[in-house]
């Protein structure tokens, strides 16, 4: 059966306290999620002083500062922070997971041995930051929101020219856009990618709600990266877009109910209908009675349950016999009723 990996993005939703961070830690442990992923940067390095707030983030926050800068400056988390939260996840049983947004943040996640590095949508254009992931990196997923499959390319193929081969790299569907309304998600778009690459292919989700990462299970995702927060009411530019923990952990049992489900590609009895073959199915009866040397015809013939005598795809067979004694109305045939 396949596991799909399962992403619970805290991503900022900590709002710059590390308490909450441990909370968004231990939510994720409980849902089941295999990762929790945080955010790693510094404001001086991934913004200028003049870049805008996206529309989403102007409506999430309340300062009406129109910049980015202060209010990424209060999200960042220290060194110290990340080792205290990494040690703390592994307390818990969960493994940790952060996107660096800048060269400094991939120095430093490397240095707590993190070699399991998420390129964001917004980053698939940097090529020095492709080059320094892909030189340093045991494995990488690659979100594509904002992308074309030209864009999607280049950056594989950087990747792959920087010392990565394909089987260590997953392609993200992604819409970044915070909620994604349904009608642009385009969950086709992984089978495009997949085909058009030939990598694997997950799904990075901004919805509203759980419906979406399901379906894309169910359509061959084998990652699946889902926001969740504390408080959807919370300020902050990404708690609006998230789950709670209780949304996150019926996603993830819905999830692994679909990793069941989807099974082999073959088409088989399985073994608990198995026992349902019998009383489904019909077998060949007989609607009148029958002398010895009579012979069948169809018109003497009723196909009833149980399916435990001779079934109905055999009636040319049966068909113009004669019969070996007299047989009563409602009598289910077997082989020896007749010659």
């Amino acid at each position: 059966m396949r596991h799909t990996l399962i992403i619970a993005e805290a991503g900022v939703n900590h709002n710059g306290d590390i308490n909450i961070a441990r909370r968004l830690i231990e939510f994720a442990a409980e849902a089941g999620a295999d990762y929790i992923k945080f955010q790693t940067f510094k404001a001086k390095n991934i913004v200028s002083p003049d870049a805008k707030k996206a529309e989403y983030q102007m409506e999430a926050d309340k300062s009406g500062d129109e910049f980015q800068f202060q209010m990424l400056k209060k999200l960042e988390l220290s060194e110290e922070d990340h080792i205290i939260l990494k040690r703390y996840a592994a307390e818990k049983s969960i493994h940790f997971l952060s996107t660096a947004f800048d060269l400094d943040s991939i120095d430093l996640l490397l240095n707590l041995g993190i070699r399991f590095f998420k390129v964001p949508s917004g980053e698939i254009t940097n090529l020095p930051y492709l080059e320094k992931i892909a030189k340093v990196a045991d494995r990488v997923i690659i979100s594509t929101g904002m992308c074309e499959m030209n864009e999607i390319k280049s950056a594989v193929e950087v990747m792959l020219l920087n010392g990565l081969t394909k089987d260590r790299i997953t392609v993200l569907h992604c819409n970044t856009e915070y909620p994604t309304p349904m009608h642009d998600v385009n969950l086709a778009a992984m089978q495009d990618i997949r085909n058009s690459i030939g990598v694997e292919v997950g799904y990075s989700d901004h919805t509203l709600g759980i419906e979406v990462p399901i379906a894309a299970v169910a359509l061959g995702a084998t990652v699946i990266e889902k926001h969740f927060t504390f408080d959807r009411t919370a300020e902050g530019p990404d708690h609006k877009a998230s789950l709670e923990p209780d949304e996150l952990k019926v996603m993830i049992s819905a999830i692994r109910n679909i990793e069941q489900a989807i099974g082999k590609n073959q088409k088989m009895i399985t073994d608990s209908e198995r026992k349902n073959i019998t009383i489904a199915r019909k077998s060949i009866h007989l609607l009148h009675d029958i002398q010895e040397d009579e012979e069948i015809s169809r018109e003497k013939l009723i196909m009833l349950r149980p399916g435990d005598g001779i079934s109905p795809m055999q009636l040319p067979v049966v068909i113009g016999k004669k019969a070996t004694k007299n047989l009563a109305a409602g009598h289910k045939l077997t082989q020896g009723d007749f010659q």
